[in-house]
C-alpha cells in the first residue's frame, strides 16, 4: 500500500482522494494546501487526512511515500524536483510543465533520484482508448490517416477572474491546458511524435481576459495529420476519432465541468462509440462506466512499489510538453512551429 500525501486541495485535488477511497494499493493520508478554510479542514478530517502546514513538512514526513500534485502549472516543476530530492515518488497532474526545459529538469531530477513519475493522463486507461490503441497497432483500421478531437466545456462562463485558472500565464490558449493536453497525449500515443504544428487561438465570449475558442493542425512523423479543437463557453463535449484506410473509429463523452459530481468526473468521461469500416454496416455501443482517476493513481501505486511501468513514459511526457509549448508559439507567431 502507497501511503500519499495529496498536495492541493481545490476541486480536483477533492477529487483525487475520492478516486483512491477504496483502494487497495495507494491510499491519501496528507493533505496540505495554500489557503486551509473551515470546508477544507472539514473534507481533510471526513477522509482521514492529516493537514500539513507546507509542502515540506510533508515531503519529510515518515508516513508518506509519494505526492501527488494537484497545484498549479507553474509550480510543479520544482515540486517534482523537491519530492525527488526527497526520495518521494510522484504523481503529477497535467499539464506536466509549462515548458520543455522545466520537464526535463524535472525528468531528470526522478531519474537521478530512482523515483517513479507519472503524469495524470487518465484518459489512456479507459477500456475504449485500449481497443482504439490495439485497432491500429494490429492493423485492423489500416494505414493511419488522420486523428482529431473536439473538447469543450462552459467553465470560462463562469470562473472567478482571480482564480489561478484565469491566468494566461497558467492556462494559456484557453481550453488547451484543462482539456486539450489530453488530445495531444491521445496522439502521441496512437501515432507517435509530432514533427509541426499550427495554431489559431482567440476570445469571443469569454467574461474573462481568456481565449475561449483555440484550433490547432498538427502532423505526426509518421506521416497522418490531426486536428484538436478547444472551446470554454460551450456546452460539454468530448469526442476522440481516428481514420484509417479500412475504416474510423469514433469514441464520444464529457469533459470535467465545474460542479459536476466527483462520480461524473470520474466516470463518465466516455459515452457513445461508433466503428464504420470502409465495408460494411457501422457498429455502436456504449462504453462502460470506470473511475479513470483511480485507474491512473493506482498505475501509479504499482509502479512505484517496483510493478509495471506508468505507461506514460518520461520521454513522452517531455513530447508532450515540448508539443504544447510550439503549440503556444504557433498561435502567437501566426506560423507552422517545429516541435523540439
Amino acid at each position: 500500500m502507497i501511503k500519499a500525501g495529496i498536495v492541493g486541495l481545490g476541486w480536483w485535488g477533492k477529487t483525487l482522494v475520492e478516486a483512491a477511497e477504496h483502494s487497495d494499493v495507494i491510499r491519501f493520508v496528507s493533505g496540505t494546501t495554500r489557503a486551509v478554510t473551515p470546508e477544507i479542514e472539514a473534507f481533510a478530517k471526513q477522509k482521514g487526512l492529516h493537514l500539513a502546514a507546507e509542502y515540506d513538512g510533508m515531503l519529510h514526513h515518515a508516513g508518506v511515500d509519494a505526492v501527488v500534485l494537484a497545484t498549479p502549472h507553474s509550480m510543479h516543476a520544482t515540486q517534482v524536483m523537491a519530492a525527488a530530492a526527497a526520495g518521494r515518488h510522484v504523481y503529477c497532474e497535467k499539464p506536466f510543465t509549462l515548458t520543455e526545459h522545466q520537464a526535463e529538469d524535472a525528468v531528470a531530477a526522478v531519474r537521478k533520484a530512482g523515483v517513479t513519475l507519472a503524469v495524470g493522463y487518465n484518459r489512456r486507461f479507459h477500456p475504449e482508448m485500449t481497443r482504439l490503441r490495439d485497432m491500429i497497432r494490429s492493423g485492423e483500421l489500416g494505414t493511419i490517416l488522420h486523428v482529431e478531437s473536439t473538447m469543450t466545456f462552459p467553465n470560462a462562463l463562469s470562473i472567478n477572474p482571480a482564480h489561478w485558472r484565469a491566468d494566461k500565464t497558467e492556462t494559456p490558449l484557453g481550453g488547451l491546458m484543462p482539456m486539450g493536453v489530453h488530445a495531444v497525449d491521445a496522439m502521441i500515443d496512437l501515432c507517435g511524435p509530432i514533427d509541426h504544428v499550427f495554431a489559431q487561438s482567440f476570445r469571443r465570449a469569454a467574461p474573462i481576459d481568456a481565449d475561449d475558442t483555440t484550433s490547432i493542425l498538427v502532423r505526426m512523423k509518421d506521416g497522418m495529420s490531426g486536428y484538436l479543437g478547444t472551446m470554454t463557453t460551450t456546452g460539454p463535449g468530448f469526442s476522440f476519432q481516428v481514420f484509417g484506410s479500412k475504416g474510423w473509429l469514433r469514441l464520444e463523452g464529457l469533459t470535467h465541468v465545474a460542479g459536476a459530481s466527483s462520480e461524473e468526473r470520474r466516470t463518465r468521461l466516455f459515452g457513445t462509440c461508433k466503428f464504420q469500416p470502409v465495408k460494411g454496416e457501422a457498429k455502436v455501443w456504449q462504453a462502460a462506466a470506470m473511475d479513470i482517476s483511480r485507474a491512473a493513481l493506482e498505475a501509479f501505486a504499482k509502479a512505484a512499489a517496483g510493478g509495471p511501468p506508468y505507461p506514460v513514459s518520461l520521454d513522452q511526457a517531455i513530447h508532450g510538453v515540448a508539443a504544447t509549448e510550439a503549440i503556444i508559439r504557433s498561435a502567437a507567431s501566426g506560423q507552422v512551429e517545429l516541435v523540439n
